[in-house]
Order: C-alpha cells, then structure tokens, then sequence
C-alpha cells in the first residue's frame, strides 16, 4: 500500500493529529549562537537558523519530534521551513540545502518507524517546503509595479532542490505550507510534480494557505475557495490552512474549505494570537476546544498546531477528538471552475 492509501485509509477511521511549531519550541531551548553554528564556518552568524540544528544540534531536533509523537501525533512535519537556497543565503548556507534537507527527513523518519513499531499504528513524515521571503505575485519596489525579484522557473528550481533532498531523506508527503502567494505555491506544485516524474512514483502534496486578515485572503488577494480552485489540478492529499490567526479566526474559512473540497482537509492554527510581546497565551484545552467545534461539526480530517503550540496543545487535541468522526469527503457537481483573486463556477 503507497503512503497515500495508508493515509486516506487512516484518515477514514479517526481524525488524524498532526505536529506543533517548532520555532517556539526551540527557542525555549535558549541556544547561543554556538549551539547553532556547531563546528561550521560559513562566514555568517547562525543563531536563529532553526533548520541547521538538524547538523550541529540534532539532538534538540529528535527531542522536539519525540514530544509530539509523544503527545500523539501521527505526522512528523520536518524541520524545514526555511531550508531552501534563497532563505538560507542569509545565513551564508546556501551550499547545506540539501544536507539539512537530508538529515531532517532522515530524523524524522527514523522517529516515525521507531514509533510505528511500537504499537503498529503508521506514523507519517511530511516534508516541509515553507514559501520563501521572495514573491512572484508581488513587487517588493512600490515605485516598479511590474518588477519581481524572481521568476516561476527560478523559484522551481529551488523547491525542487529541496523536494529531491526530503525525498532522498525520506519524506512520504511534500507540505508547502504558510501559502501566502498562490503562484509561489504553483512553482512548488511544478516541482513536486516534476520529481514524482523522475522518481517514477506518486509523490502526494499537501497543501496549507496562510490568510493575512480576516475576509479570508493570502497576500496575494485570493479567497480559500479561489485558492483550491486553482490548486485543485495538483490533486493534493490534503489542502488547509496553518498559521495566521488563532483558530476561532479560521472558523468561517475552516467551513467553506470543508464544504468545496473533494480531498482531506488539513488545519493546524497558531496557539490564539500573540500578546504584545509576541508570545502566545492560548492555553491547550482552549485550542482543544476551538478546533474541537470543527471536528464535532465533520470539518476535518487532520489537526494539529503552528506558532505558539506545543506538545502540551496537539496531545489536548488528540484526546479531543479521540472518538470523532472524521469529514467525510465530499462529491462536488462537475463544473468548469477557475480563479482570478475571487473563484468563477460555470453554470451547468
């Protein structure tokens, strides 16, 4: 059976649990800046650059992953987000992009079997690719509208980099995720898809939009439901939302997504939203009980946690829904449907 049957035959059963953050995890570490640069000598300083610790701290890596599995999650999301050559110049480690890719899908997966093992239920890892600090919907220069500061097949080419590497590590699912430009997302798609091509093998995507205020829209101006209409041809394992707000402010998106989308639905809120120090105060059984109203309503079929949650979070979630029945996918009419920054359905 292929990772995508094993998922969507656990997805049938029970509503699956998917990881926490890790950037707010590792901060509570309080690592100095030679716990992140380790032995390496790249000229910049690496404090901050959470993908590295999988070379020079992989221990804090395994620990973080281990909690969660702990706390029962059945997807390892990779230390990833920002594993790519255009973040990752910043910190002068363009040339490690496919080691720190490697290496993490290699933790995790070894985690992943370790936990499998254990009791027999699959445990799953996601590779995830994050969108980049570069758009292609966007110009960063106000007085040069038609300027970008990179193109479609440059912005491939360097997911497909980091696709490879989280395969090669061994990653059942590629996750672009925190989606804020569709088209950045469209490169990425590309990419999957040329290295299932390759492979000779199906490579499922998993796809999670991020919103930037509250009607419901990424930064580059499309709705949840002009963005799967757009994404749809890809046909993603699962598609969602991560990020953005807390979860009582994706309760409306969370419904129109659960109610258009013919493929599992995946979403995994900040921990509420941050106090004026940027932290997160959202207790566990409140974010329990927030995205609990989705399950008990048949909205989803996997959860889990972004910035500010914590093991603590994704095991209340767990026991949450323990019991709940999971979405059931829906059958949409046939239509001819298509999206500019707003989604057009054809009339029968």
């Amino acid at each position: 059976m292929t990772p995508r049957d094993q998922f969507r035959t656990a997805a049938a059963e029970r509503i699956l649990i998917t990881d926490g953050a890790f950037g707010t995890e590792i901060q509570n570490w309080k690592l100095s800046e030679a716990d992140y640069a380790g032995d390496l000598t790249l000229g910049h300083d690496q404090k901050g650059n959470n993908d590295i610790l999988v070379l020079t701290k992989p221990e804090v890596i395994e620990t973080i992953h281990r909690a969660y599995f702990e706390a029962g999650a059945d997807i390892a999301e990779t230390n990833t987000f920002s594993a790519n050559r255009i973040s990752q110049a910043d910190y002068g480690a363009q040339a490690l992009v496919r080691d720190i890719n490697v290496a993490s899908a290699q933790l995790a997966r070894r985690l992943a079997d370790e936990y499998q093992a254990r009791d027999g239920r699959p445990r799953f890892v996601a590779g995830a690719v994050g969108p980049t600090n570069k758009t292609l919907s966007l110009s960063p220069d106000v007085n040069d509208p038609g300027f970008r500061e990179i193109d479609f097949d440059e912005l491939k080419d360097v997911y497909r980099e980091q696709i490879d590497a989280l395969v090669e590590g061994g990653a059942d699912f590629i996750l672009i995720e925190t989606v804020f430009d569709t088209l950045n997302a469209k490169a990425g798609v590309m990419a999957a898809i040329e290295a299932a091509d390759d492979l000779g093998r199906d490579l499922p995507i998993m796809l999670s939009m991020t919103l930037t205020d509250l009607s419901g829209r990424n930064l580059s101006g499309h709705t949840v439901e002009a963005f799967w209409h757009a994404v749809r041809h890809a046909r993603p394992l699962t598609i969602g939302l991560n990020c953005s707000f807390g979860a009582e402010q994706l309760r409306p998106h969370v419904k129109v997504l659960s109610e258009i989308c013919d493929t599992l639905i995946m979403v995994y809120p900040n921990a509420g939203l941050p106090n004026e120090l940027g932290e997160y105060d959202e207790m566990p059984a409140t974010t329990a009980g927030l995205v609990g109203e989705w399950a008990e309503a048949g909205q989803v079929n996997v959860l889990g946690g972004c910035c500010g949650s914590t093991p603590a979070h994704i095991k209340a979630i767990a026991d949450g829904v323990a019991g709940l029945a999971p979405r059931v996918v829906p059958v949409p009419a046939v239509r001819t449907r298509l999206a500019g920054l707003e989604p057009m359905t054809m009339a029968a």
